[in-house]
């Protein structure tokens, strides 16, 4: 079976949400810990619950995809190091401005 050319492509589904929460004490952690991760429902109640508490937040499908595979209070790997470290750099600036 063929589709009329001026027929709209089928869509695909949506792929559900993914969302992942981190947590860094540099005093306590060698590495950022992942402290809430979730997909679907449950990713989309820690981003309401996120919105609701003023917690910036970060897009980044293929970060969200690591870190939904990995345990609660697990450091995050080496391999995560680079993008994790902007995000919170990103953050300390917010926090910069915010203090202003």
């Amino acid at each position: 079976m063929t589709r009329r050319p001026d027929a709209p492509a089928p869509s695909q589904p949506a792929a559900p949400p993914l969302a992942a929460t981190l947590a860094y004490d540099p005093q306590r952690d060698a590495a950022p810990r992942v402290t809430a991760r979730g997909r679907g429902a449950i990713a989309e109640e820690i981003l309401r619950r996120a919105d609701e508490a003023g917690v910036p937040r970060v897009h980044s499908e293929a970060l969200a995809a690591a870190l939904v595979r990995m345990d609660i209070d697990m450091q995050i790997p080496p391999e995560l190091y680079l993008a994790v470290a902007e995000i919170l750099a990103w953050v300390a600036r917010l926090d910069e401005e915010a203090a202003r």
